[in-house]
């Protein structure tokens, strides 16, 4: 038998990495859970973090008191992941926060801006979110300004994803909210 067939992940429990935060193990590491494996998260570049937080600015503004704008803090997940979307858009739900990180229940969308990490934000992080059924999730494309759009989890994955560069899209949670392509993707 070979060396890569004899090994074992080790997988871990949300429990189990919150253990591990309070510990002070995970201290000065940029990590997040997924599907029990703890992933070292890439550094944010000067795009990354400008676009993300004036989207977040944006999306604040336009949404006002229907819903909250969580900008890179975790989300907790019944699929043993803990992940740190750039931006989460979640119900306010005020000092129950001081209990735990949104679930999905408590989830409008998610976005994820993209560069370095564009693979495993349409792959990975796509069926993650999928499989506890958050009904749409955006990743934006940094390098083609584009903005993917998935929806209708279903079995694991969204059965719907396009791609956006302009106009106006209606998110689910809001069908009522015209949002401007270009505020997410290229402010």
């Amino acid at each position: 038998m070979s060396d890569v067939a004899m090994k074992t992940l080790a997988k871990w429990s949300v429990d189990d990495y919150h253990r591990m935060i309070e510990a002070g193990i995970l201290r000065d590491r940029r990590v997040e859970l997924l599907k029990g494996e703890i992933v070292e998260m890439s550094p944010e570049g000067e795009p990354h973090a400008y676009f993300s937080s004036e989207a977040g600015e944006y999306l604040a503004r336009l949404l006002g008191d229907r819903a909250m704008i969580r900008q890179s803090k975790p989300i907790t997940l019944p699929n043993d992941s803990e992940p740190e979307p750039d931006i989460a858009i979640v119900q306010r739900l005020g000092r129950e926060y001081l209990e735990h990180h949104p679930y999905p229940e408590n989830i409008f969308w998610l976005i994820e801006y993209s560069d370095s990490t564009l693979d495993k934000d349409l792959q990975t992080k796509s069926k993650v979110y999928a499989e506890v059924k958050i009904a749409e999730y955006w990743v934006v494309n940094l390098k083609k300004r584009q903005l993917i759009v998935f929806r209708d989890p279903q079995d694991g994955e969204y059965a719907s994803k396009y791609t956006l560069s302009g106009g106006t899209i209606y998110p689910l949670a809001f069908p009522e909210l015209g949002i401007s392509v270009n505020s997410i993707v290229s402010i």
